[in-house]
């Protein structure tokens, strides 16, 4: 990454993983665009980030699950001069029983994790596409791989993290743009609330231990980064498996045979 005074622009930042990339993006010689809900936590971080880094620091009050914060945010992206970073971070978690959970607190997360991540990816990519130069960090979750009961709209969300973030990857290749997505598991953050963590305190990593692991592996040129996984041959092994699943749903248009004798 770059230490020449480009901009970054971060959503939820306020606190948490957030929080800690824009003192870490700041500490690169970035100046910021600070997005969150809260305005007295970003004043509070931009005031820390001003006098620790010297950078300049804009800070916007914007809810990602309302459309016309949504659609400034979106402006930030195409507008700010010299932005070459955008980091999505902003993410809600939406947890409990299907038969139980709030349809409104689903939609809610669906349009931070999902829409709000792909509106401002596309104005990222769009613009760093015609400079041939721009970093866009996407943050997903182990939770991807492994559906659980009571997380199914946000696996099924940062599931689409993962795919959307891939695709992207794949489409800007050779048009010097990179795109990152962060497969973190367990945070010490504000995600749980005041409700007790579903799982046990030695499966938790800082905020700090995640970001500074994730900008290490995106300065060694690693898109998708599972900054826990320390055998990287498991990933290895379920990418092959993958492309096994992937060769065999595409060879043919024709019903499998273990299906016939029901047809019949």
């Amino acid at each position: 990454m770059s230490l020449s005074p480009s901009a970054a622009l971060v959503t939820g930042a306020s606190s948490g993983i957030g929080a800690v990339y824009a003192d870490r993006l700041a500490g690169r010689g970035h100046d910021l665009v600070l997005v969150a809900r809260r305005r007295d936590r970003l004043e509070s971080l931009a005031t820390e980030i001003r006098v620790r880094h010297g950078r300049k620091v804009e800070v916007v009050t914007a809810d990602l699950t309302d459309e016309a914060d949504l659609g400034r945010v979106e402006a930030l992206v195409r507008d700010t001069p010299d932005l070459s970073i955008l980091a999505n971070i902003a993410g809600l978690g939406a947890l409990g029983p299907a038969a139980m959970i709030d349809p409104a607190t689903v939609g809610d997360m669906v349009k931070v994790n999902v829409l709000a991540l792909t509106r401002l990816s596309l104005a990222a990519a769009r613009r760093f596409v015609a400079v041939k130069h721009g970093t866009i960090i996407n943050i997903g979750s182990i939770i991807a791989m492994m559906p659980v009961p009571g997380a199914g709209g946000y696996s099924g969300s940062k599931s689409y993290v993962l795919n959307f973030s891939r695709s992207l990857q794949a489409e800007l290749t050779d048009s010097g743009v990179t795109v990152q997505v962060v497969m973190p598991g367990p945070v010490r953050s504000e995600f749980f609330g005041d409700k007790p963590a579903p799982f046990p305190d030695a499966l938790f990593m800082s905020a700090e231990t995640l970001v500074d692991t994730a900008l290490a592996a995106l300065d060694q040129g690693e898109t998708i980064t599972f900054p826990n996984l320390s055998d990287l041959a498991a990933w290895e092994q379920f990418e092959a498996a993958r492309g096994v699943l992937v060769k065999g749903l595409t060879q043919s248009g024709q019903a499998a045979d273990r299906y016939a004798k029901a047809s019949a």
